[in-house]
């Protein structure tokens, strides 16, 4: 049953994110080809409604934590996307210090853990998390978010078993987007139900259309609910797809034109305005101010990071060990 009723203003919210989402992504994407971003670069497109759906359910002091993947994460989580471009800039007013870049995105202030790159390292960081705030004695939550590759990782057997034993309020999220890099589910795991792994733990699981934000709500609504009660983990697979390659390096072969835009066809940004206009939420003219709102708030990101300084080299050396002065670094 869901709590959070979703409203003319989930709608018009979920649709304004997910094109800030998209449209900073492209944007990632035009200017890691430009070389202003470099190293690795994970995009998000294609998969904009996980996040719409589950943050219209979460509160701000709910903590989140990801993999690489996770500049629309920090969006979700209410990171500036000013701060966000300019980590991927390398620039000292990045969330991070121009320190982690595309991959390493941390945002205390708002709760987010990362943006990990070792695969499946944050499952195990997200159930600790769930733990301080039992320890704690708060309501909230984390929620994990992983890939499908992640899942044949033995941390996650670990977690789920630590997690369900000491009834921690947390939420462990799949993004099965079909590939792990470039190599399909069906290739390389068993049970291509990847939700089922949660069930021997005596965990909820249950898979979720990930392309659909009241999907999405509808099952984070539920988990929620359970952790803020006390009533443990729920595991959700919630099956989306990316309509770019795993990464900026990626050529793509393993997967056809046709079925790229069998998915297209289904893109969440499209069917959230497609409901809004059915309902009579919105008009042309608010679709157009969001359009040039979120146009703004991308070029004001690459101004931004483009104006920024770059970190002194000093900055080696700060933000590496808690105690100030640690005697075993040498500059």
């Amino acid at each position: 049953m869901s709590s959070i009723e979703i409203t003319k203003d989930t709608y018009l919210r979920w649709y304004e994110s997910m094109l800030l989402m998209r449209r900073f992504e492209e944007k990632t994407g035009q200017l890691y080809g430009q070389q202003k971003i470099r190293g690795f670069c994970h995009l998000y497109i294609g998969q904009e409604a996980v996040l719409a759906g589950a943050m219209s359910v979460l509160r701000h002091e709910d903590a989140m934590i990801t993999a690489y993947r996770d500049h629309a994460h920090a969006l979700a989580k209410g990171t500036h996307p000013n701060a966000i471009m300019a980590e991927m800039y390398g620039k000292v007013t990045g969330c991070s210090k121009g320190k982690g870049g595309s991959m390493h995105m941390f945002d205390k202030e708002n709760n987010f853990y990362g943006g990990h790159g070792i695969v499946g390292g944050q499952i195990p960081l997200g159930a600790g998390i769930a733990f301080a705030e039992k320890y704690n004695g708060t309501d909230n939550v984390c929620v994990a978010y992983m890939g499908d590759g992640a899942v044949r990782q033995g941390a996650l057997n670990e977690t789920f078993n630590m997690a369900a034993l000491w009834k921690l309020p947390v939420i462990f999220v799949c993004e099965n987007n079909g590939y792990a890099m470039g190599t399909s589910v069906a290739r390389t795991t068993a049970e291509t139900d990847i939700y089922k792994l949660g069930i021997p733990y005596g965990i909820p699981s249950s898979p979720v259309d990930g392309m659909d934000p009241v999907a999405v709500h509808t099952a984070m609504d539920e988990a929620v609910q359970r952790a803020r009660a006390g009533e443990g983990p729920t595991f959700l697979e919630i099956r989306t797809y990316r309509y770019k390659g795993h990464s900026m390096s990626d050529p793509q072969k393993y997967r056809t034109k046709d079925e790229v835009e069998s998915y297209k066809a289904k893109d969440p940004i499209e069917i959230t305005r497609k409901a809004i206009e059915e309902k009579g939420y919105a008009d042309e003219k608010w679709f157009d101010e969001i359009a040039a709102k979120v146009k703004a708030q991308v070029d004001e990101a690459v101004q931004f990071s483009e104006e920024s300084p770059w970190p002194d080299a000093s900055e080696l050396y700060t933000d590496v060990y808690v105690e100030k002065d640690y005697p075993f670094i040498r500059s």
